[in-house]
């Protein structure tokens, strides 16, 4: 009996993280370059079960004859959380600060049969490297491009891009010219394992223990669209849907958890007691 209650229990917790998740995603649908997270949840190992009675005591030679009744499930756990890194749909803005970064026919990764992904890169406060698909930019006080957090939006060489006037523009492959001369070509990474990236804030990954990805080296992998914003790849229909089913089973879980507390309510106070 506390077997089923200690598994029901299990699957409460795991529905209610996975409600965390799904919450999260749809607080941020509208959030420029956000990447949806997804669930990852795996069993506890199963236990087989076995009877044993006076005549099946293990004898000399090591052998016993228990009788296999079968395996019990003892519940289920929230393995990990994995951001979907799909492309997100582009929204006009017409901001000259707002630059879409638009990627395609990236190499496969030959280990995981998946294509790459491509970030901005930024720094934080603390001076580590960071990188984003949000392309929501503005211009600080001293003319750095920055992102929302007030990260450092940094070129191909690691160096922040400052900007003087209104008069900008960004190509597709990254220049940003200013009142016609080249101030600098924003950096692109290129991620051939995304899932080796760790998340690091709301749209901010960081990769390993503060390292650094190599740069896109072929700018026909890619296209930055001034005036332009990645919108989130929220699927606000299908997240919603997600959301009931795991509170319809957090639900069940939780009736059966009931069902067990009544039943050890019972045998603690009826069975056993001297009329």
């Amino acid at each position: 009996m506390l077997r089923g209650f200690y598994t029901a229990a299990a699957g409460m917790i795991s529905q209610q993280r996975k409600t965390d998740v799904l919450t999260n995603n749809l607080a941020n649908s509208n959030t420029p370059g956000f990447k949806s997270e997804q669930t990852s949840m795996r069993s506890f190992p199963e236990m087989l079960i076995s009877s044993y009675d006076k005549q099946a005591i293990p004898s000399k030679n090591g052998i016993s004859r228990g009788n296999v009744i079968g395996s019990l499930n003892t519940g289920v756990y929230l393995q990990e959380t994995m951001p979907n890194l799909r492309q997100g749909d582009l929204q006009q803005t017409n901001r000259l600060t707002d630059i879409a970064l638009r990627e395609f026919n990236l190499p496969v990764n030959p280990e995981t049969g998946r294509p790459g992904s491509l970030f901005y890169t930024v720094q934080n406060q603390d001076g580590n490297i960071r990188y984003t698909k949000n392309g929501n930019f503005a211009i600080d006080g001293q003319g750095s491009l920055t992102t929302n957090e007030g990260f450092y939006v940094l070129d191909k060489n690691g160096q922040k891009i400052t900007i003087q006037t209104d008069n900008f523009k960004v190509l597709q492959n990254g220049d940003v010219i200013e009142e016609g001369r080249l101030v600098g070509t924003i950096g692109v990474a290129f991620a051939d394992n995304p899932s080796d990236l760790i998340k690091d804030g709301p749209g901010v990954f960081k990769f390993g223990n503060d390292e650094v990805l190599p740069q896109a080296e072929d700018a026909g992998q890619f296209t930055l669209n001034q005036g332009f914003i990645e919108r989130s790849n929220v699927d606000v229909q299908q997240t919603m849907t997600d959301l009931m089913i795991a509170y319809r089973s957090f639900e069940a879980n939780q009736k059966m958890l009931q069902a067990y507390d009544r039943s050890l309510e019972k045998a603690v106070n009826e069975i056993g007691r001297i009329g």
